[in-house]
């Protein structure tokens, strides 16, 4: 891991989730942002209550 699951300001799309996962873990921001698209779209909407919530607990960089 690479740091804390924060919100970075930069490579910001929609709430920075996505981009702080990658920063976190170290794996490339473009797959981060693909398995995410995926979580959302085959778990039901679960994966779109779990971005949400990221948004409002994780803390900005």
């Amino acid at each position: 891991m690479s740091g804390p699951l924060t919100r970075p300001r930069a490579n910001r799309m929609i709430g920075g989730v996505s981009a702080g996962i990658a920063q976190a873990t170290g794996l490339d921001l473009g797959l981060v942002r693909v398995l995410t698209v995926l979580a959302i779209l085959f778990t039901s909407g679960i994966g779109l209550v779990a971005y949400i919530v990221c948004c409002f607990v994780l803390p900005e960089s």
